[in-house]
């Protein structure tokens, strides 16, 4: 493994750690600043619309720079962001460094994938992002128990030092002009480097491949987050799990994710649109046999672990799906990141809307099987374009 691949991975945890811990945190934080759990909330969905606008904005602002400098500036901002939260005197600056370490997410794993791509043989590319992503999953595992046991100034603190850690890191083993030349196509075939230019960058956008992948993005992961918004009323509610077994069943599905991730890397080297179709149909099938049965807690445990695994699975197959057809434009890496926060937010509401429907809260999984299958649907039609000779010119603008 590259030692700019675990440079990578660690900046992936630190991030991944400032987005999942704080979920168990907003009891302290709101008792601490004196505001309202709907105002703490805004610490978790102001994260998110940053995460969707910075990880557009700042990709194109960076378009024209080397890509080591800019991942270098994006973790330098991590750092601000998080040190600003661990600090902030009050609710309004703990909420502005939350939305500064937002806006280098998308952008961190947009054009952290095609470093990480580029560290490895060209066979090897999936599992290279799916390492860059471990870091992500293992902080989903961890954000629980740091969220519990710490104290919220100190979590902020250790993602602080975890940032510095890997700015180091990325600077130092990450070699220089990683990621600056284009990596082949789906034929194989190399291409010029794409021109740095903003309106270069938009011409990736012109392929309906792009755009397939992007909505089969988004729907895979309104459909799973949907589902997974409301998981702790189906296991308490439904399931009969007490409230303090919430959280060793979520680290459950942080090791599917972490499993996922691997796997589907590996699986999306072999034969990347046949796993993607398998993980995403394997997802759908699992969320609708979840509702089913979860009444029961042994099956809850064995599914909420499968639910990780194949939410997770198409994870490094879709990025490298959208930057091979987008000819390794980072802006369109880091809009697959943004698609994933619109699905997110997508199938959180529409999830509320079925419980508010009265409908249970079985229904978010229902929902969820529903958009995930919409999904399966996009990607099969992606797939089967992409077999036919029309495919290079295959453009919708």
């Amino acid at each position: 493994m590259p030692s700019g691949l675990v440079a990578l991975a660690l900046g992936g945890f630190g991030i991944g750690l400032t987005e999942f811990l704080i979920a168990g945190l907003l009891p302290q934080v709101a008792s601490s600043f004196a505001v309202s759990e709907a105002a703490a909330g805004w610490l978790i969905s102001g994260y998110a619309l940053s995460v969707a606008v910075g990880a557009i904005a700042l990709t194109a602002a960076t378009a024209r720079l080397p890509r080591k400098a800019v991942l270098v500036g994006l973790v330098a901002l991590f750092v601000v962001g998080n040190l600003l939260s661990a600090v902030a005197p009050s609710y309004p600056v703990m909420l502005l460094g939350r939305i500064v370490a937002a806006l280098c997410h998308g952008s961190f794993f947009g054009i952290g994938s095609l470093v990480a791509r580029s560290l490895v043989a060209p066979e090897k590319k999936s599992r290279a992002v799916a390492v860059m992503f471990a870091g992500l999953t293992l902080a989903n595992v961890l954000g629980a128990l740091v969220g519990e046991r710490w104290g919220w100034r100190a979590a902020f603190w250790a993602v602080t030092a975890i940032g510095v850690l890997a700015l180091a890191g990325i600077a130092a083993l990450v070699p220089d002009g990683a990621g600056e030349t284009q990596p082949p196509t789906v034929t194989g075939h190399s291409h010029p480097a794409p021109a740095d230019s903003l309106r270069a960058q938009f011409r990736a956008f012109r392929s309906w491949q792009v755009w397939l992948t992007l909505t089969a993005t988004a729907l895979s992961y309104g459909g799973m987050f949907g589902a997974f918004s409301y998981i702790a009323y189906t296991f308490t509610e439904v399931g009969g799990f007490s409230p303090s077994d919430v959280a060793w069943l979520l680290m459950v599905y942080g090791v599917g994710l972490v499993v996922g991730n691997l796997v589907g890397g590996r699986a999306a080297d072999h034969d990347r649109d046949r796993a993607l179709v398998l993980a995403l149909l394997g997802l759908a099938v699992t969320l609708a046999v979840f509702g089913l049965l979860a009444g029961s807690a042994t099956a809850s445990v064995i599914l909420v672990f499968l639910m990780g695994l194949f939410g997770f699975a198409s994870v490094p197959g879709m990025i490298t799906r959208v930057t091979d057809f987008a000819h390794g434009a980072a802006l369109a890496a880091s809009a697959n990141v943004s698609a994933s926060n619109i699905g997110n937010a997508l199938g959180a509401w529409l999830g509320g809307l079925a419980i508010t429907a009265g409908l249970g809260y079985t229904a978010p999984l229902y929902v969820g099987a529903g958009i995930v299958l919409i999904s399966v649907i996009v990607m099969a039609v992606a797939a089967r374009q992409a077999k036919s000779p029309a495919r290079q010119t295959d453009h919708c603008l």
